[in-house]
């Protein structure tokens, strides 16, 4: 997978995940990929929702160690 721009939201709380990945992914062409690593347990159900609404498309997720990663497709 070619990731196109990386947004690092460890430790930061809800909404703000979802607030960078919103600025990040206004920075990217349709269909490029953006990562967001994130710590906070509520981003995977915010984050696979807010790509839902917006059109765009969650690729691929995973979880190690308490981090999150989360690829997400520009629709």
């Amino acid at each position: 997978m070619n990731i196109n721009k990386t947004v690092d939201a460890k430790g930061l709380a809800c909404p703000m995940p979802i607030v960078r990945t919103k600025k990040a992914i206004d920075e990217i062409e349709s269909g490029q990929i953006l990562e967001v690593i994130a710590t906070d347990k509520g981003a995977k159900s915010d984050l696979t929702a807010w790509a839902k609404s917006g059109g765009h498309e969650l690729v691929d997720s995973k979880e190690e160690n308490g981090v999150f990663s989360f690829y997400i497709k520009k629709g």
